[in-house]
Formats: C-alpha cells, structure tokens, sequence
C-alpha cells in the first residue's frame, strides 16, 4: 500500500468482526496494529470498531487495545449430532435475527469504508449487513478449507483472502475470481527474534541444540505425554524446553526431578512462554507442536523444522489436514493418530538432530512455505477495497 493511498481516505472507518477464539482473534489484531501503522505514516489512522460476542476473547483484546467494541447476540450452528447440541442450535436459531438487526443498525449508523471479516460465528451478522448496507466486505480465511461462517459470507464478501493457495478450490466457482492469497496475518515480533536472548531467558546453553515442545498457550496433555516418556533419550544429545501449560506443569516438574542428575540441567519446564517466545523461536533448531493455523503461520514463516502433532478431532480435522499438506511438500514432519507414539517421535528427532542438512532441507521447504509479509497483504487489500469502495 503506498503511502498516497492512505493519505486519500484520509480517517478510514473500518468495522472488524470475528472471534471465538484465538485463531481468528489474533489475525484480526494484527491486521489491525498493521493497519494503524500503515496509516500513520500517511499522518492519519483508522476509526475503528470492534464487533463480537460480550464474553467472547475479541472482547478483552478490543479492551486491551483500546478499541471501541460493541456487543451483539448471535447464535452459533453446532454440528454435534445430539440432543444436548440440537437443543442449543433450536435456541440460538431465535437469537439470529436479533444479531442480525444489531448488525444492520451498527453497519447504518457508522458508515464503514470497509467491513473486515476474519471469521467465526460471530462475523456472520456483521458480514450479511455489509452486503445488505453495500459496505464492502474483506473476509480472511485461515485454514485450508472454509469454516461454516466463512462459507456463508464468501457467497458475499467482496473480496475473500486465504491463507493457501490450496484452500481455492474449496470456494464456489463464482466466487474464486474474488480470491486473493495473502497468508495469515502473523505478529512482527515473531520475526525479530535474537536466538541470543531465547537461550539467556531459560538459562539454556547456546552450544547445544535446543528442542522447543509446545502444545499452545493452555498446553496439550497429548504432547506432554509423550515427551515424559522420552525425555532421557533426547537429553543426551540436545536440551528442552517445554511449555507444557498450566494443568500438566506439577506433573511435567516430577518428571524433571526424576531425571538422571547429569540431565537434568538440559531440560526446562514451564506453564507458558511470555514476552520471549520470538527469541526461544529463534533459538530452536526443532519445534515439536501443535499445528493450528496461526502455529504453523509463525513456524512457516520462521523457517522452522517442526513435527507436528496435531489435535485430533477438530472442526473438520483441519490440524491434520494442514499437517499432511506441509508433510507432503517435504516443509515438515507428521505424528498423527495412531502414529503419534513414543518411539516415533524420539526417532523423528533423533533423526533431525543428527542430520543438520536434513534439518536445514526441512527447514528451508518451510521457509518456501511461509508468508511473513501477510499482514501487509491483507491490510493492503483493506486499503484497496475502502478507497475502491
């Protein structure tokens, strides 16, 4: 986006919707912190609003972020073939309406130059008021196939971004020609990690490979599991770090203190990985993880040999599938289902950590991967849509 583009739509208002969870909450932060900085180069920034659930996570960004927010009711469409879901689903279908009504009378009374959708059940009512307002929709994507929301509003969103080239095919023919690849959103800090630093926080020693396991901020007992078990055999030639999360971290510290004493220094423990997890990133030579979509958008973006355990099931076992993909280009390795057992993953690492070229080959296939410029991409086609608009 260049700098006259901005200076045109001089104090661009702009609604956001999405949320539920992190994976379409923190996209939509980061197109919004790069959206502020893109125009204030122009000297000017966005008006913006923030719409979700009251309780929703959007919420408390919004908050933290001193973004207004304004509340909705809506209802979410459970798929859970049974009578506790469909109950659920015949009381939410009375609430659409009401989010519906919401939306339109926030989408009149504010005029956006653009509506920004990163999906959710929450960004249906917002999305369906933009087409019905004529305010123009930008809906990002950030797995490979379409959520429920996103295969709504793509019917009419003005122009749709994804995050893989792949996730094309699964858009309505008509709408392919309104789709963009832009990569999903990631934080610039992630890529100005010093490896320096990442080795300093958790007192690590900076000449010893180090294998960074983490299942996300609340951890994966799955993960954690497996790791217990192989935790002596990877110590003797590589250190650990392990954010294991808060429910497993007593567990995790027993296991630490059973080790044998000469190990015992290469292997750290803790709940969750704060303000240095860019510089632990940039210090790992393995990650071993989960692989929800902002996950493997960092670690591909980084360039990072990673094997991936996916959560299974998910909503469309979207983990698994975006694992495989990466795995059959050869841009990471997969422990999936029955296969995610303890000798297999002391082999996979094992293996990596002794061959640093085929480490590096991993590594780069995921660099090819990666789209570290996607946050511009996306507030690029936010720009071209408002002033199109």
């Amino acid at each position: 986006m260049a700098v006259y583009s901005a200076q045109r739509l001089h104090r661009i208002r702009v609604v956001v919707t999405g949320g539920g969870t992190g994976g379409h909450t923190y996209p939509a932060l980061t197109t919004i912190r790069t959206l502020r900085a893109r125009l204030s180069e122009a000297g000017t920034e966005p008006d913006l609003l923030w719409v979700g659930v009251e309780h929703g996570l959007e919420a408390r960004i919004a908050a933290e972020e001193g973004i207004p927010f304004r509340a909705i009711t809506t209802g979410k469409l459970r798929r859970s073939p049974n009578l506790r879901e469909l109950g659920r689903n015949i009381a939410d279908a009375f609430r659409i309406p009401l989010g519906l009504l919401q939306a339109v009378l926030i989408v009149v009374r504010n005029r956006p130059a653009v509506v920004f959708s990163s999906g959710g059940y929450v960004s249906v009512p917002i999305g369906i008021a933009a087409w019905l307002t004529r305010r123009p929709l930008v809906m990002h994507e950030q797995i490979l196939t379409l959520g429920l929301a996103n295969r709504i509003l793509a019917m009419v969103a003005t122009r749709i971004l994804l995050s893989h080239p792949s996730s094309v095919e699964h858009l309505p023919a008509r709408a392919r020609k309104r789709a963009v690849v832009t990569g999903n959103p990631i934080r610039p800090e992630v890529l100005a990690g010093e490896p320096a630093r990442g080795f300093a926080a958790h007192g690590l020693d900076p000449d010893l490979p180090l294998v960074f396991v983490t299942g996300g901020a609340q951890g994966a007992v799955q993960v954690n599991d497996l790791v217990a078990q192989i935790l002596p055999d990877l110590l003797n030639e590589c250190q650990v770090l392990h954010q294991c999360g808060d429910y497993s971290l007593d567990r995790m510290r027993q296991v630490a203190a059973a080790l044998p004493p000469h190990l015992v220094h290469r292997y750290r423990v803790v709940d969750y990985v704060h303000g240095e997890l860019p510089d632990v990133l940039a210090a790992a030579s393995i990650v071993v993880a989960r692989s929800g979509a902002g996950t493997v958008a960092e670690l591909t973006a980084l360039g990072k040999a990673c094997v991936f355990i996916p959560l299974i099931p998910t909503g469309g076992d979207e983990q698994r599938r975006t694992a495989r993909h990466l795995a059959e280009a050869g841009a990471a390795r997969v422990l999936a289902g029955p296969d995610a057992t303890p000798d297999n993953l002391r082999n996979e690492v094992l293996t990596l950590l002794r061959d640093p070229q085929w480490r590096e080959q991993l590594a780069e296939a995921a660099r090819r991967h990666g789209r570290p410029d996607a946050a511009a991409a996306v507030t690029r086609e936010l720009i071209d849509a408002a002033r199109e608009g």
